[in-house]
């Protein structure tokens, strides 16, 4: 694996805007705790970093004992009645898909890419894995050109329901498809993928953290097995004093791996916020969303749970960590406003040009989304953002 920040204006991968409040754990001792929590965001924006913090309360979750965030998490997020099982997720959050159409138009550059790499494949896939409603699918082939489009086989990967109106092109399904040469992009979607938190003790020491349907967290035996080697070589306490947290993302390196594999040939992409093993957060990111607003985590099925990823972990030997910022660069996405001149001799064009301008800058700015983080992995072929 290799990164490349060196045209990211903040070295630093954690960068989602919003709120920030404490993290359960900070003060309190082993135990029950529910902890600080707010339902004070402001509007629309994209989910924020950090940890909103835990509130006793009851919602639309029918699974009360103490289990691990993993097992909460997929029954809130995916079970019969989970949050995105009923929920469209561009109605809770922003993400860049929603932010501007430049964005899939860029990954339509990409994928024209891609097929030139691989000699123009008849079918030509793009599977988006976690694709919400089909936005981006949407997006991509009203951008593409009719010679690439008319060769395509759009995938969606998502485990809700296929919604109406969607384009027939679309095939919908629960499972990336296996054997395919083209593209496979996974926006915001490994940040879902669930995983447990571990928090530290006095001695330095991961345990497990439990927590109940209603959002009450106790702390559970040290964490041992797989999931502590793999704390022991990607999350390492940073100082030795208890009420430190972190996110075992082993399950979603074993999904990413999952989803790589599924290509013959082609460039898989995840596209995330997310920390390395240089600035890994000291107390996690674990954060609830909803209508807009950071909520407290409640594994209750009434929000979305999210945590940032450790895509280092994720990353196999040939991949590349790029910032978005870079990656949508050098897909052509700028954000340079238009000359002055332009408004003089045609004030309708420049009025668009600023438009577009304004819209590029959000894709690309280094606190925002510009500050996402893409995981681009080939397989068989150069890397086209290499």
């Amino acid at each position: 694996m290799s990164e490349d920040f060196s045209d990211a204006d903040d070295p630093g991968v954690s960068a989602r805007t919003g709120l920030e409040a404490p993290c359960p754990g900070d003060d309190d001792g082993p135990g029950e705790h529910p902890g600080p929590g707010g339902d004070d965001g402001p509007g629309e924006h994209p989910r924020p970093q950090g940890h909103t913090g835990h509130t006793r309360r009851s919602g639309h979750g029918g699974h009360f004992g103490f289990t691990g965030w993993r097992e909460a998490t997929e029954h809130a997020l995916y079970g019969p009645d989970g949050f995105f099982m009923r929920e469209a997720p561009g109605a809770h959050f922003r993400t860049s898909v929603h932010a501007s159409a430049q964005y899939a138009e860029a990954v339509a550059e990409l994928l024209c890419r891609v097929d030139a790499a691989l000699g123009c494949p008849k079918p030509l896939a793009l599977v988006d894995v976690g694709a919400g409603r089909g936005e981006l699918l949407a997006g991509v082939l009203a951008a593409l050109p009719g010679s690439v489009a008319r060769r395509l086989r759009p995938v969606a990967v998502e485990r809700a329901a296929r919604p109406g109106g969607l384009d027939p092109r679309v095939t919908w399904q629960a499972e990336p498809p296996q054997g395919v040469r083209g593209l496979l992009f996974a926006n915001e979607w490994l940040d879902n993928v669930p995983c447990d938190v571990a928090e530290s003790d006095a001695d330095g020491r991961w345990h497990r953290v439990l927590v109940r349907a209603d959002g009450t967290e106790r702390l559970g035996p040290p964490v041992d097995g797989a999931d502590a080697a793999w704390l022991a070589r990607w999350w390492p306490p940073a100082v030795r004093e208890p009420g430190l947290r972190a996110e075992i993302g082993a399950p979603r390196d074993t999904a990413w791996r999952a989803a790589v594999g599924t290509l013959d040939a082609g460039l898989a992409v995840a596209a995330d916020y997310a920390h390395t093993a240089r600035d890994r957060p000291l107390f996690g990111t674990l954060t609830g969303y909803r209508d807009g607003r950071a909520v407290p985590p409640v594994p209750d099925g009434s929000c979305d749970i999210t945590a940032h990823v450790a895509l280092d972990a994720c990353a196999g030997p040939r991949a590349l960590l790029l910032p978005q910022r870079a990656a949508l660069t050098r897909l052509g996405v700028a954000g340079t406003r238009p000359p002055l001149d332009l408004a003089r001799t045609d004030p309708a064009a420049y009025l668009r040009a600023l438009s577009a301008a304004g819209d590029a800058a959000e894709l690309l700015a280094p606190g925002g989304l510009g500050g996402h983080v893409w995981l681009t992995e080939p397989v068989t072929i150069a890397n086209p953002l290499g």
